[in-house]
């Protein structure tokens, strides 16, 4: 049984079925507001480029004019987010239209949804350009930077969820060839410009978040020989972030470890199912040590289930937002047969309304999520 076949067999689109739909009905009555209404002043790109600045960067003190400095951990608010936020809010409202048409087949969803791709990705007046040139950019050091590319992880649900658009009316074959277009070109960005080479070969989350981006991508694109080197990233880059207790050393090093090792096991796992196939599960493989996605989830599972046994430093902030409908224990309890992580799953906040949370919770519909 392949690792959708055995979500099925926990009969996850009946579970799903009334949360996604309201989801989706909300959604009908959005309009998309795409980056293009919004622009940051200090950015030099243009009204089509993205554009972010990074969280922890702070004004100087001794010298409030000159170069920002780095405090981990601690979210300066007066940074530009606008363009992120108003991403996250198409990257919501398409993922549950997607899943809602993939869960009932109601067309107009569909028709909401490539409304939605329509506006970000293909109409020249309000696309947005497929690179991160200007993203995570710090005040008085640089206009943007390799760490930026994370700022677009909630893509990948997008990416995924285009598949289930497939025979529906709204999507025509011109619109769906200009939304590939654009994931192909943003994908050839992110394997070739120093920003994505560079990110590509991070050992911490942002080098899982890279992968994660490029496996769906390829995926959309039917592209074999991303999805190999994803595969081949996953063994030899991805897992050995993992120490041998299933923890990862360098979100623990983090001034916010709890909600940082979180969000790198999510989307680890994300990845491996993603990246498996029907001949092998990569949520069961394991390095010669045993190391693999089901210890990752033994390892967080009880501080998930009881926060009082997390006996390292809370985070700095949204210590008590954590944690959520992780989906790291719904593939781990498939993946491993453990009932009592599946029970977890379903007992957590589906939702998140806190921002911060939002933003490291990139898999909210999981039916979207298979090979």
């Amino acid at each position: 049984m392949n690792l959708f076949a055995a979500l099925l067999a926990f009969n996850l689109p009946s579970h799903e079925l009334p949360r996604v739909v309201p989801l989706a009905e909300a959604a009908l009555g959005t309009q998309p507001v795409s980056l293009v209404a919004v622009a940051n002043p200090r950015s030099p790109g243009g009204p089509h480029d993205f554009s972010s600045e990074g969280d922890y960067w702070w004004p100087d003190p001794k010298n409030p004019a000159g170069p920002y400095l780095r405090r981990d951990g601690e979210t300066n608010p007066a940074n530009f987010v606008a363009h992120r936020r108003l991403l996250f809010s198409f990257a919501r409202d398409a993922g549950a239209l997607m899943a809602a048409y993939d869960l009932t087949h109601d067309e107009r969803f569909a028709d909401a949804a490539v409304a939605q791709l329509r506006v970000w990705l293909v109409d020249p007046a309000t696309r947005m350009n497929p690179n991160l040139q200007y993203a995570q950019a710090i005040k008085g050091v640089c206009t943007g930077r390799a760490t930026g590319l994370i700022d677009t992880v909630h893509l990948a649900e997008v990416a995924l969820g285009i598949r289930a658009l497939r025979g529906a009316k709204a999507l025509d074959a011109v619109t769906e060839a200009a939304v590939k277009d654009w994931f192909r070109d943003y994908l050839h960005w992110l394997q070739t410009h120093p920003y994505g080479l560079e990110e590509s070969k991070a050992d911490n989350n942002h080098g899982t978040c890279w992968v994660l981006q490029a496996a769906a991508f390829a995926l959309l694109l039917d592209d074999d020989a991303t999805l190999a080197d994803c595969r081949r990233r996953f063994r030899e880059n991805l897992l050995p972030q993992m120490a041998p207790d299933g923890g990862f050393p360098r979100e623990l090093g983090r001034t916010k470890p709890y909600g940082y090792s979180i969000f790198n096991l999510d989307v680890m796992c994300g990845v491996a199912v993603v990246l498996s196939t029907p001949q092998e599960d990569l949520m069961k493989f394991q390095l010669a040590d045993g190391r693999g996605m089901i210890r990752g989830v033994e390892f967080l599972a009880p501080f998930l289930a009881d926060k009082s046994l997390w006996k390292r430093a809370p985070d700095v902030l949204y210590w008590n937002e954590w944690p959520v409908r992780q989906p790291a224990l719904l593939f781990g309890a498939v993946a491993g047969g453990r009932e009592d992580w599946l029970k977890l799953w379903q007992s957590l906040p589906a939702d998140p309304a806190v921002e911060e949370v939002r933003r490291n919770f990139p898999i909210r519909f999981p039916t979207l999520w298979h090979p």
